[in-house]
C-alpha cells in the first residue's frame, strides 16, 4: 500500500491551509478560488509573514507493516498576485527564492528537482534501496 499527501503551510495563518489545502475554499472550489481565498487571508501581511512551505508525506506499507515513511518540504513565500501559467494548485503564488520564480514559472524538470514531492520521493527511494 502506498499513500502520499501534500499541502501548503502558511505559519502566519496558523498553518492553514495545511491538510485542507485541496478543500481550503470548499470541496468544489477551483485552483483559482483557492488562490483567491489564500490571497484574501494574506492581505496586509508583509515580510516574514508571507513565508510559506509545501510539505509532502509518503508512506509505503506491505502486509500491514510500514516499509518507509518519509517527509520533505520546500520553503518559499506567498506573492500578492499569481505569476506564471504552469504547475497547479498554489504554484502561481508560491515564490521560490532559490530560482527567483514561482513554481508556475519553472519547468517540470526544475520543479521535480526542487519540490517537496520530488525531494520526498528521492528520500523514499533512498530508504528503500537497501531493501532492493
Amino acid at each position: 500500500m502506498f499513500a502520499d499527501d501534500s499541502g501548503l503551510v502558511v505559519p502566519a495563518l496558523g498553518g492553514a491551509p495545511g491538510v485542507h489545502s485541496a478543500r481550503y475554499a470548499g470541496k468544489q472550489a477551483t485552483n483559482s478560488q483557492r488562490i483567491e481565498k489564500l490571497l484574501g487571508e494574506m492581505r496586509g501581511k508583509t515580510g516574514s509573514e508571507r513565508h510559506a512551505y509545501f510539505v509532502c508525506a509518503i508512506a509505503l506499507a506491505e502486509g500491514g507493516r510500514a516499509m518507509a515513511i518519509v517527509t520533505d518540504r520546500v520553503d518559499g513565500e506567498i506573492l500578492e498576485a499569481p505569476r506564471g501559467s504552469g504547475g497547479f494548485g498554489y504554484d502561481p503564488v508560491f515564490y521560490f527564492p532559490a530560482l527567483e520564480r514561482t513554481f508556475a514559472e519553472i519547468s517540470a524538470e526544475e520543479k521535480n528537482q526542487h519540490s517537496h514531492r520530488g525531494k520526498a520521493f528521492r528520500r523514499l527511494l533512498a530508504a528503500l534501496s537497501p531493501m532492493l
